[in-house]
C-alpha cells in the first residue's frame, strides 16, 4: 500500500472519532442543561387556591360546655303485686299493656282456709270472753263475802287473778281474730299504683307461695334517666343542669333535667348515677336506651372548630396561613363546646385572628405556597 493511502485513511478514522466526540459531549451538555431547567421548574411552586370555606379565624367563642351522657329509662313509681298469702289465683284477667288504676282489685287468692281461719278465731275470742264474765261474777261474789267477813282476803286475791288471767285470754284470742281476718282480707290484692302493667308473672289458678311476684305495674307519666357517671365527670353535675337526649329508634329530641345524684358510688365500678327527669312523651317506654348532652354552663375563649385542630401529629397543632404559607403550629386544646351548632375546641397557643385551614383540607405540608381567600369566622 501506498504511503499516502495509509496517512489519507488515518486521518479520515481521526476525523470521525473526533465527530462522534463532539457530538457525544453535546448531547450530554444537552441533557444536563434540560435537568438544569426541570430541576428549576421544580423549585417554582404553584400556589393552593382556598375557597372562602377553607379558611376558618381563630376568634373568642362563647362555648356551651356538655358532658356526654347516657343509660336506659327507668319509671319513677313502679311496683310489684305480690302474694300475700299462699293459695290458688282466681280472677286474674289483665294483661301486659293493660291499664289499671290505684286500689282496683286486680286478683284474688282463694279464701276458703282463711274464712275458716276467721271463724275459729272469732269463735276463739267468744269463748275466753264468757270465761271472763265467769271470773268476773266469782271476783264480785267473793268482795261481798269479804266484805261480811265470810271469808279471808286471799280469796279475793285470787279471784282477782283469774279475773286478769281471762281477761288476758281474751286480749289474746281477740288478736288472734284480727290476724285471721287481716289474712281474709289479703286475699284480695290490689294495685298500688296507677299505671300500665308491664309483665304478668303468673296465670290464673296457679297455686303461689307467700310473696310470690304475680303482676309488675310501672307508671309512665314519670320517667327518668339513670346515667352512670365517672367520678371525676360527677363533680360537674348539679341539680337542676339541663339536657338534650335522644332515645333509641327516635330522632326527636327530648329535654331533661337533672332531678337527683346519688350520694353513693356504686361499690365496685366506683361509678356515680345521675337522675334526669324527663318530659311526658307518648313514645317513650321503661328500659330504652337514652343518650345526649348535658349542659354545663359556657365559657368565653379562643376557639375553633374541633376539625380544623390535627392530630396526626404527637401533639395537636393547626395549619396557619402567614404570608401566603402554610405553617403548623403546636395548640393546646384546654375544652370542648357547642356554638351555632357544631363541636369547637377551646385552644391556646394561636393568637386571635390567626387564619387557619379548616379540617376539609386534610394535610397540607409546611411551607406550601396558598393564595387565602377571605376567611370564615369559626365556620
Amino acid at each position: 500500500m501506498k504511503p499516502w493511502i495509509k496517512w489519507t485513511a488515518g486521518a479520515l478514522a481521526l476525523a470521525l472519532v473526533a465527530t462522534v466526540s463532539v457530538r457525544a459531549l453535546s448531547a450530554r451538555k444537552t441533557q444536563q442543561q434540560a435537568l438544569a431547567s426541570q430541576q428549576a421548574a421544580s423549585k417554582v411552586q404553584v400556589a393552593i387556591e382556598l375557597g372562602p370555606q377553607d379558611v376558618v379565624l381563630v376568634q373568642n367563642l362563647d362555648l356551651a360546655q356538655g358532658l356526654a351522657i347516657s343509660g336506659p329509662l327507668k319509671a319513677v313509681n313502679s311496683a310489684f303485686v305480690k302474694a300475700r298469702v299462699a293459695g290458688e289465683l282466681q280472677g286474674l284477667t289483665v294483661r301486659e299493656g293493660d291499664v289499671v288504676k290505684a286500689g282496683q282489685v286486680i286478683v284474688r287468692v282463694d279464701s276458703t282456709e282463711s274464712q275458716a281461719r276467721v271463724r275459729q278465731a272469732q269463735q276463739q275470742a267468744e269463748a275466753a270472753r264468757a270465761q271472763v264474765d265467769i271470773a268476773k261474777r266469782s271476783f264480785e261474789n267473793n268482795r261481798s263475802l269479804v266484805e261480811q267477813g265470810f271469808i279471808s282476803t286471799t280469796a279475793l286475791e285470787s279471784s282477782a287473778a283469774n279475773l286478769a288471767a281471762a281477761e288476758a285470754s281474751y286480749r289474746a284470742a281477740q288478736a288472734g281474730a284480727d290476724v285471721a281476718s287481716k289474712s281474709l282480707e289479703d286475699t284480695v290484692l290490689r294495685a298500688p299504683i296507677s299505671g300500665q302493667v308491664a309483665q304478668r308473672l303468673a296465670q290464673p289458678g296457679e297455686r303461689v307461695a307467700v310473696d310470690a311476684r304475680i303482676i309488675e305495674i310501672v307508671d309512665l307519666s314519670r320517667l327518668e334517666l339513670e346515667a352512670s357517671l365517672s367520678a371525676t365527670d360527677s363533680l360537674q353535675v348539679r341539680v337542676g343542669q339541663t339536657a338534650q337526649l335522644t332515645v333509641e329508634g327516635s330522632a326527636t329530641t327530648i329535654a331533661a333535667k337533672v332531678s337527683r345524684v346519688n350520694p353513693s358510688a356504686v361499690a365496685g365500678s366506683r361509678a356515680v348515677l345521675a337522675y334526669l327527669a324527663l318530659e311526658p312523651h307518648a313514645s317513650l317506654r321503661q328500659g330504652l336506651f337514652a343518650q345526649g348532652q348535658l349542659n354545663l354552663g359556657s365559657t368565653r375563649a379562643l376557639g375553633l372548630p374541633l376539625s380544623a385542630v390535627r392530630t396526626d401529629k404527637p401533639q395537636p397543632y393547626v395549619q396557619t396561613v402567614q404570608a401566603g404559607v402554610v405553617q403548623h403550629q403546636t395548640v393546646d386544646v384546654v375544652a370542648r363546646g357547642e356554638a351555632e351548632g357544631k363541636t369547637f375546641a377551646a385552644i391556646q397557643g394561636v393568637p386571635e385572628g390567626t387564619q387557619v385551614l379548616s379540617g376539609t383540607l386534610g394535610p397540607v405540608r409546611a411551607g406550601t405556597a396558598v393564595k387565602a381567600a377571605a376567611a370564615k369566622g369559626g365556620n
